[in-house]
């Protein structure tokens, strides 16, 4: 079994050097590491040629402008049995390799689910953390144990790449690409596998603007990919349907009702929040405990205003992406720090 890494890269001077280094350093070597250079105008070519022959180096110019296209051009140049898609901005953990060929020796597995963890920085990506943990600890698991893996992150996946490139590909017409090719492995009934000890860490938004114009892009891909693919019967299958419905109906029901609830009874919604508020906790404690990372309690605090920001750009997304079918392919680049 041969095993690529496809990585994408557009301005990533502050982190692709030790990117690059996580993948040479994995236990499991890999036998091709293509990073392609989607016209970076900083130093992250200059940096991608101090690994020499190391790796292998697509050089787009001018820039595509997305990070999909950048993906489909290095696909064509990847050789190995099994391609890892991650990001400029992530460092992949020694054993991700070695614990991804494991996962394919199954020859049913025709794609792994890995894991992503927040790199440490400040109270925000401290929050974010919390959710990663919320999200693989007890979302993802439950997914697993329903067979519909709803988004293999593009930071962590890995896939046979005959298969990838024959049923699956990189389409243009999202902004989230691992939501539409995850979609499209439910679609062929291909099998997913969820392995909760395959991590990466990537680098989180560090500031509130680019937090919010990443959930941005992120509901509207949500939005985008649920009308995409509604037609393929995932409705028809109780645990999807289940699935989907908590995700965008019950998501819908909750965001309206953070607004409109104060308005009809201000003491009431405070009770409410009070409760609601007792169960953040909890899960803060759990989550702090089972990541050993003391500062992701921060998340008491300031998780009530996340709340109310995170159901703003869901509404507002939903909004523009199904009532007024304003459709948004515009790609946001967060601001990178130094990692």
């Amino acid at each position: 079994m041969t095993i690529s890494i496809l990585i994408p890269c557009y301005n990533e001077e502050k982190s692709i050097r030790k990117c690059v280094q996580s993948c040479l350093d994995q236990t499991r070597k890999l036998d091709q590491i293509l990073v392609v250079n989607d016209g970076s105008t900083d130093k992250s070519l200059q940096i991608l040629k101090s690994f020499k022959k190391k790796i292998e180096i697509l050089n787009l110019h001018p820039a595509t402008g997305n990070k999909s296209y950048a993906q489909e051009e290095g696909l064509k140049l990847i050789k190995g049995d099994i391609v890892v898609t991650t990001d400029g901005d992530t460092i992949i953990d020694k054993n991700f390799v070695n614990l991804i060929e494991n996962d394919f020796l199954d020859p049913q597995v025709t794609a792994v689910c890995g894991v992503v963890k927040s790199l440490k920085y400040n109270w925000l990506t401290a929050y974010r953390a919390f959710d990663y943990s919320i999200s693989t600890n007890l979302h993802k698991l439950a997914q697993s144990h329903l067979g519909f893996i709803l988004v293999i992150p593009g930071a962590a996946g890995a896939f046979r790449t005959k298969i990838f490139k024959e049923f699956i590909g990189f389409d243009h017409d999202t902004l989230t690409e691992d939501l539409d090719f995850t979609y499209k492995l439910h679609k062929f009934g291909l099998k997913i596998k969820y392995d909760k000890d395959a991590i990466v860490y990537t680098q989180d938004p560090a500031n509130l603007a680019s937090y919010i114009n990443q959930m941005r892009r992120w509901f509207s891909g949500g939005w985008q990919n649920l009308k995409k693919h509604f037609n393929l019967d995932l409705f028809y299958h109780p645990g999807r349907s289940l699935e989907l419905s908590l995700i965008y109906l019950e998501g819908l029901v909750f965001s309206i009702m953070l607004f409109l609830v104060p308005l009809i009874n201000f003491v009431f919604a405070l009770k409410l929040l009070a409760l609601y508020m007792v169960l953040v906790i909890v899960q803060a404690i759990y989550a702090s405990v089972k990541e050993k990372r003391l500062d992701l309690l921060q998340v008491i605090v300031f998780y009530p205003i996340m709340m109310y920001i995170n159901a703003w750009v869901f509404l507002e997304q939903f909004i523009k992406e199904i009532i007024l079918r304003k459709k948004n392919l515009v790609w946001f680049h967060a601001e990178r720090v130094s990692i």
